[in-house]
């Protein structure tokens, strides 16, 4: 089942459905069916491949947001 990026041509929001079969994608926003297919990236990761960027791990007793270090941690950090 392929989740796809719509945006609306009447309200004009944009978001993802997950489409089964020959369902009719519709808009969560107002109901249009009136739709176009967005060109989206394929994201994947291979267990063997360090070619994706990836976070570094938070330091110890961070919950690694930004405000961390800074005083602004709801987590004590």
């Amino acid at each position: 089942m392929p989740l796809y990026e719509y945006s609306c041509n009447q309200c004009h929001s944009e978001f993802e459905l997950l489409i089964r079969g020959d369902h009719q994608p519709q808009c969560p926003e107002c109901g249009s069916h009136r739709l176009e297919k967005q060109l989206s990236v394929p994201a994947a990761h291979m267990a063997s491949s360090d070619s994706l960027p990836m976070c570094p791990s938070p330091a110890a007793g961070t919950c690694g947001l930004p405000q961390c270090g800074s005083g602004g941690c709801a987590f004590g950090g």
